[in-house]
């Protein structure tokens, strides 16, 4: 089981909350960063397996999980936080980001360049997207919490709400049903949510290894990216998963396992 270490110092903000699997090794510790609404334990099984070989680090971003909550949600101030992480851990790591992660660590690699040796970005560009996360903000709050006992009271009502099935686990696993409470800054989020949805317009580049692994079922990183993609990482390569969606990593997880461990074996 990792170990559970809230961290303080650094930047502007006290550092963000990490679950640390396994020891330090000779190789780089591989830093994992989430998705939107997403935390550091729903990582836990693919970290602890990447863990055989080297330490590996997932943290909840911002406004997520254990970590502090800001009214700042832009993808430099992730960036930022992942650097402080970076800096802790030994000044040098590979990094996995999924989705709103994978955008904050693009970020960390133009800003922060000499911390990353190896980046991969799984289901994510770039880009701004038009879809619109705010529709799963409003059905957590709506949720009556008074009336949860267990996790799954919150399905049952996020279930009446319209959610998924897949999501309303997803979702509940960042409940503190004892405090009655999400562990998500719901409020935070739905105002920052342009800024999550977007990317910011950056002059930089980040000339480092990076391979944008995408699910053979999503859309969410399209042929039309690739320019934008080689303009900001031209060594950029790419890879996919057949039959995955955009939740590749849980939806096909040993192979996704085996694509970060092929990226990351490389000297």
């Amino acid at each position: 089981m990792g170990l559970v270490r809230i961290c303080r110092g650094g930047y502007d903000q006290t550092m963000l909350n990490q679950i640390i699997h396994g020891t330090p090794t000779d190789q780089p510790p591989l830093l994992i960063a989430h998705g939107l609404y997403g935390s550091a334990r729903n990582w836990g099984v693919i970290a602890k397996r990447l863990s055989d070989s080297r330490q590996v680090i997932a943290v909840d971003m911002r406004n997520h999980g254990d970590s502090p909550w800001s009214d700042q949600h832009g993808y430099p101030e992730m960036a930022d936080d992942l650097a402080q992480v970076i800096d802790d851990i030994g000044g040098k790591a590979d990094v996995v980001g999924h989705s709103m992660g994978g955008k904050a660590a693009m970020m960390l690699a133009m800003r922060h360049p000499d911390l990353v040796r190896r980046l991969l970005v799984a289901d994510i560009a770039p880009v701004a997207y038009a879809h619109s996360q705010i529709h799963f903000i409003e059905a957590m709050r709506a949720v009556d919490l008074n009336k949860v006992a267990r996790r799954s009271d919150a399905e049952a009502q996020l279930a009446t709400l319209g959610i998924d099935q897949s999501l309303q686990s997803f979702f509940t696993q960042s409940l503190d049903v004892t405090n009655k409470r999400w562990r998500l800054n719901l409020n935070g989020l739905a105002d920052e949510m342009p800024k999550i949805l977007s990317f910011p317009d950056v002059s930089e580049s980040w000339a480092g290894p990076v391979l944008f692994l995408s699910g053979g079922a999503s859309d969410y990183v399209k042929r039309e990216h690739r320019d934008r993609i080689k303009a900001l990482f031209p060594a950029a390569r790419f890879a996919g998963i057949p039959g995955a969606g955009h939740w590749l990593h849980a939806e096909k997880p040993r192979e996704f396992e085996a694509a970060v461990r092929a990226w990351i074996s490389v000297a």
